[in-house]
């Protein structure tokens, strides 16, 4: 049987928004467990990397941004027996239907607009490691195109809650969960 972790990455700063945006609510529930939710249905379990939210703490430290939480999440899930990773942000409570699907299909493969959401095979995450103590930048965009990860297009925008503003924007939207 082919297992699958999903991570939601919650380790951010949150410069932007102000205060902990994996805590901020919408529709009543905060972002943390809408992006788990997004994951539920495809995954075999569930880590929330980011110790701010009692996570796995980003490796090899913190600091590093999205691509040491990736680290985290390949680490916990090579160790615990998982094949590959589905990786989320905290502030991507909805994800277009169909996206996620087509990121399953191939691993490694990550939205082109929103490269945190991914399907890594849990396999790198050594030279994940190697990688961010070498690499002159720490862009997911890039290495997902180092290790040949295939771009899915999604068939609409993503609202990613950057700012309070974001999040009242979608809110206004009548958020309906994807």
């Amino acid at each position: 049987m082919s297992r699958v972790l999903g991570a939601v990455l919650a380790g951010g700063r949150s410069s932007r928004f102000g205060s902990d945006k994996a805590a901020a609510t919408l529709d009543g529930r905060d972002l943390l467990h809408h992006a788990a939710d997004r994951l539920r249905d495809h995954v075999d379990s569930i880590v929330v990397v980011g110790e701010r939210m009692g996570g796995l703490p980003d490796l090899p430290r913190a600091g590093l941004g999205p691509l040491g939480g990736i680290a985290a999440a390949l680490d916990h899930g090579s160790t615990h027996g998982y094949r590959c990773v589905l990786t989320i942000g905290c502030d991507m409570p909805v994800v277009p239907d169909g996206l996620i699907e087509a990121l399953l299909r191939r691993a490694p493969a990550y939205c082109s607009e929103a490269p945190i959401l991914g399907h890594w095979p849990a396999a790198l995450g050594a030279q994940l490691l190697a990688h961010i103590e070498t690499a002159p930048d720490r862009s997911v965009r890039r290495w997902a195109r180092s290790i040949g990860a295939l771009p899915i297009m999604p068939d609409r925008p993503i609202p990613n809650v950057n700012t309070p503003r974001d999040l009242a924007e979608l809110a206004a939207r009548s958020f309906a969960p994807a």
